[in-house]
């Protein structure tokens, strides 16, 4: 690395953040452009140690970050400005930038579910060899009713809450090696077929749909949508574009951890209905009611929050300023 070009195309940032930690008084966005020059300058530093250790160089990025660090510290940094830009901008950017792979990732598990219990209907010896009739009674009479009410209703949403985050977040931790992503995608919907075929034989079918569908609505839009952007995150080493396989596979993986932090509040929310409205006394259709409302109200924030979002640059990734630093190097 040529470093005397390095210091040159650089020096105007080290020297803005040198007059940041001198200022008396900083405002609201002095305090953020602080923060991320911060994040620019240490990647400076990482980049020279790496590349060209200068004595000189190194000490004099060491002690602007050690001054900025200190200030940035007894600063009050607009903290509530990055979660807002988070849940206006990148998230439902992340989510509209990648909507077909997740859309289709949700028909085709819709489809494969609605297949496998018309096949189950037609053939019920395949029922009688999974449980017997024992335990479809139990099923069918207590266990599915009595598993939305048997323990605290806060309990039961922390409880459901940490286990669709499970499951969400192993989609994407499996998705770059893809073919996990499907088994667990199969398993998911062969568990809802099985019991909702069982359901409606044994004319409980309302009481099934009535049961899933206030918070499956929008609880299984979040696993697709943790499934389809997996399968994305494989495609992306797949076929990586013009980008190398290393950067495309890096851009997805930072999208990844995007929608992976959206989706904890959009499960927290699902969570929620499914503790508070599901078991609840209210009519099947304002239970299902609040069930559509919810996924309207999630759509409505992808395709039309997303979509301004996208239009305006955001893509779910990183702003470019907080990503590696890229220097040229010497043949």
């Amino acid at each position: 690395m040529d470093l005397d070009a390095y210091v040159a195309a650089h020096l105007g940032e080290w020297r803005r953040l040198e007059e940041l930690t001198r200022r008396r008084q900083l405002s609201g966005a002095d305090s953020d452009e602080l923060v991320e020059r911060y994040q620019q300058v240490a990647t400076h530093l990482s980049v020279v140690r790496t590349s060209a250790p200068d004595a000189t160089v190194v000490a004099y990025l060491s002690s602007l970050l050690s001054r900025a660090r200190s200030r940035a510290s007894g600063t009050r940094t607009s903290t509530w400005r990055g979660v807002r830009r988070f849940f206006t901008d990148r998230f439902p950017a992340a989510l509209y930038r990648l909507r077909w792979w997740w859309i289709g990732t949700l028909v085709a598990n819709v489809v494969v579910t609605a297949v496998m219990i018309w096949w189950l209907l037609d053939h019920p010896a395949a029922e009688q060899s999974l449980l017997s009739q024992t335990e479809v009674r139990q099923l069918v009479e207590h266990d599915f009713e009595d598993y939305y009410s048997e323990y605290a209703a806060s309990h039961f949403a922390a409880q459901v809450w940490v286990n669709n985050a499970w499951v969400a977040a192993l989609c994407l931790a499996l998705g770059v090696l893809g073919l996990p992503v499907i088994y667990l995608l199969f398993q998911n919907v062969a568990n809802l077929a099985v019991i909702g075929s069982i359901m409606i034989r044994h004319d409980h079918g309302a009481h099934f749909f009535g049961l899933i569908l206030p918070h499956g609505l929008l609880e299984l839009t979040a696993v697709f949508v943790a499934a389809g952007v997996a399968l994305n995150l494989f495609w992306s080493w797949v076929e990586p574009g013009p980008l190398t396989r290393a950067q495309s596979l890096a851009r997805e993986g930072r999208t990844a951890g995007t929608v992976a932090l959206g989706l904890v509040v959009v499960l927290l929310v699902s969570g929620l209905i499914e503790a508070f409205v599901t078991p609840s006394p209210l009519p099947t259709w304002a239970r299902i009611g609040i069930g559509i409302l919810a996924e309207a109200v999630f759509f409505a924030y992808v395709f039309v929050l997303g979509r301004d979002a996208h239009r305006r640059g955001h893509t779910g990734d990183l702003d470019s300023a907080l990503l590696e630093d890229r220097v040229a190097t010497q043949a």
